[in-house]
């Protein structure tokens, strides 16, 4: 609240364990400032080689043109691995954290990548609990998808009604566990994968498919011109 009334535009906050009531006061402070809040109980952001504000290893980062919104910050280290195993790199990775409130829910964060020039692909990692990921969902498909999203839920096997690490991974309904959510991504054309292992091989294969695709419809047309691909 203080760096609002600073005037910030950027606040990262990684703190586990802030009260509920403590953060819906600040998620209403933050209404109509151009203050934008990622966290807390979030490892923060980074845009590989350029900048890092947080407690990510930064040599997993490598750059290049992937996104990666994630609930979880050792899954967002494991995504950036996998991504950069399959030869390809990360623009920018945002931590969102795991609590229930957070400043920037996944959707927001998803958007700022989705119009973001230096990314091409968008991985989104989400865990039970909470309907943010079938919110961002829906608004991928709302959109039209311009940008290949690869997604991941994790909790594939949390019993209903027990918190399971994050204090917003739990179980409340049919909609919260991780089958429904990786069925409403499925439906709205997001890529996803059952093992975070599969993530940076899933990327690269949807992305050489993306060019085959813009390959075929350009040999297609009428008239051919030079084209950069």
């Amino acid at each position: 609240m203080e760096a609002t009334d600073a005037g910030i535009e950027l606040v990262v906050c990684i703190t586990e364990g802030i009260p509920v009531q403590d953060m819906v006061k600040v998620k209403n402070y933050l209404l109509g400032t151009k203050t934008r809040l990622i966290g807390p109980n979030c490892p923060g952001v980074i845009t590989a080689g350029e900048c890092k504000v947080g407690i990510m290893p930064g040599f997993v980062f490598k750059p290049g043109r992937i996104g990666i919104v994630s609930k979880s910050g050792t899954l967002t280290y494991e995504a950036a691995d996998q991504v950069a195993k399959a030869g390809l790199g990360i623009s920018t990775a945002i931590g969102i954290g795991g609590d229930p409130i957070i400043g920037t829910p996944t959707k927001e964060a998803v958007e700022l990548l989705m119009n973001d020039p230096e990314t091409d692909a968008i991985v989104m990692i989400g865990e039970i609990g909470g309907g943010m990921e079938a919110e961002a969902a829906n608004w991928i498909k709302a959109t039209g998808n311009k940008k290949p999203v690869v997604g991941f839920i994790a909790g594939q096997t949390a019993p209903p009604g027990r918190r399971m690490g994050h204090a917003g991974a739990i179980v409340g309904g049919a909609d919260d566990t991780a089958e429904a959510k990786m069925k409403i991504m499925s439906e709205c054309g997001i890529h996803v994968v059952s093992s975070p292992a599969d993530i940076g091989k899933t990327m690269a294969e949807v992305l050489k498919n993306n060019r085959n695709s813009c390959i075929t419809q350009y040999k297609n047309l009428p008239e051919r011109r030079e084209i950069f691909l």
